[in-house]
């Protein structure tokens, strides 16, 4: 995490040795690395100070339609069914034959106090905007799913980065040394992309995203086989710790082994502590109902969002959920609608669970895509109207942890194609959201192939205008 600590006569010795010197000089660099490198789990100070915590990542994968959601557009009122136009520029692959501009089919309100523009259909968010700070100037380079879900999850379309909840463990550790630092909740199948989208890249092994199943049990061999005893796996884990300590001792740089013995370890007392954390069944029926438990179409997200709080309670630093089918190219109508009416409830019983139990202020509620879609589509069918990926415009609100509650930041032009105020790339988002969580992006590097990587690849640029 620190910068390598080199004299004058260093650097200059291997600017200018043989080229021997020089490929010594960085294998000292790699050694030196390693031994600067975090390799456990224990709890880090921030290096900024800042109100949260911890956080809670909201994934809707898909590309939610921001034009249908929280950024009205009038214009396309009076555009509807109009021949759209697109230069030679804007033109994507995916395009063919006429377009036409579509009108969102949801009328939208002004909430709360603040007069957020909320589609009529988020009856329940509606009722906490005012812990809400929208972001629509956000842009990333991609309009593929896998390789845009890459950029917004890790900060790199080809994949292979650590995820932004590998490095916020990596840069604070986890308070709870009996459950993992960063916890995933996947959707049924997994996103595209897979669990790359969570994978701790080149960080340490045990920086990776720990992904709860969503049916069965939420970990695979989490209870001993059948006739061994805990204190016939101490033994087991005891006798192959000591294996290992003499291999470690004799590869001292090697940091997959120590990550592998933490993760044995860790997994030991795992089976302790998780089952009781993951369990509902203790929550009163009127939590439960609160997060639509045990209703339609909310139960399957509520539960999510039930064990999310659960899970930073109990210590986890970061905590993704994931709900698919985003992808609205046709019917938008009916496919925004039904997945608004599977989130709506338990997204905005958890904000105000949060805040009730006096979590909120520290925690950092993050909600987006990895895209916006775009004000046009071609027609098919009458009216199976839908958007197409884009990646120049989007919605994202995030909540708590110290963002400016409450404010619209940035804008998109007057049909929603295209962010034209207060306009950042994803890598300012990232660099944001780990100075919220009291991070600086310079500063939380690793030293990998050569030098010294970081979240945003090359730097960004903290967004001033969401952080109170």
């Amino acid at each position: 995490m620190n910068h390598l600590q080199s004299s004058r006569r260093d650097v200059l010795y291997g600017l200018g040795a043989s080229l021997g010197s020089v490929a010594f000089t960085a294998m000292m660099a790699d050694e030196l690395a390693a031994s600067e490198t975090p390799n456990d789990l224990q709890p880090r100070p921030q290096q900024i100070p800042a109100r949260a915590k911890r956080c809670i990542f909201l994934m809707m994968e898909g590309g939610p339609s921001h034009i249908d959601t929280f950024d009205p557009k009038p214009k396309l009122e009076q555009l509807h069914l109009k021949e759209f136009n697109r230069s030679g520029k804007q033109k994507s692959a995916m395009e063919s034959g006429k377009r036409y501009f579509v009108q969102s089919p949801f009328r939208f309100i002004k909430a709360g106090d603040c007069g957020a523009d909320m589609a009529e259909n988020w009856e329940r968010l509606a009722s906490v905007a005012d812990e809400l700070c929208f972001y629509r100037g956000c842009q990333v380079d991609s309009v593929n799913h896998p390789t845009a879900m890459y950029q917004m999850n890790c900060g790199n379309r080809f994949g292979g980065d650590p995820a932004m909840g590998a490095w916020v463990t990596y840069g604070l550790g986890s308070v709870n040394q009996d459950l993992p630092g960063f916890v995933v909740l996947p959707a049924v199948s997994y996103p595209q992309g897979g669990s790359a989208n969570w994978s701790n890249g080149y960080l340490p092994a045990q920086f990776q995203g720990t992904a709860l199943r969503p049916t069965g049990s939420p970990i695979l061999d989490l209870n001993p086989p059948a006739g061994v005893s805990r204190s016939r796996q101490r033994l087991n884990l005891d006798l192959v710790a000591e294996l290992n300590q003499r291999h470690a001792a004799k590869h001292p740089t090697h940091g997959d082994l120590s990550a592998r013995m933490a993760n044995y370890e860790l997994a030991f007392r795992m089976q302790m502590q998780v089952p009781s954390v993951l369990d509902i069944a203790d929550e009163d029926q009127k939590t439960l109902s609160l997060y639509g438990v045990n209703q339609k179409p909310t139960d399957q997200f509520g539960r999510k969002c039930l064990l999310a709080r659960k899970l930073i309670e109990n210590g986890v630093r970061f905590v993704q959920l994931y709900h698919g089918s985003w992808d609205s190219h046709d019917y938008i109508q009916r496919a925004h609608g039904s997945l608004v009416s599977a989130v709506d409830q338990p997204i905005a019983a958890l904000i105000s669970d949060l805040k009730a139990r006096g979590l909120l202020e520290s925690t950092l509620v993050v909600w987006c895509g990895e895209f916006g879609r775009s004000p046009d589509n071609g027609v098919r069918g009458g009216t199976a109207y839908g958007r197409d990926h884009n990646p120049n415009a989007m919605s994202i609100w995030m909540a708590g942890g110290g963002v400016k509650a409450g404010h619209t930041i940035g804008a998109t032009d007057e049909t929603g194609a295209e962010a034209v105020e207060n306009v950042h790339h994803v890598r300012d988002l990232h660099v944001t959201l780990l100075r919220l969580l009291g991070l600086d992006d310079n500063k939380l590097t690793f030293y990998h192939a050569g030098r010294f990587k970081q979240l945003s690849q090359f730097g960004g640029k903290v967004i001033e205008e969401l952080i109170a």
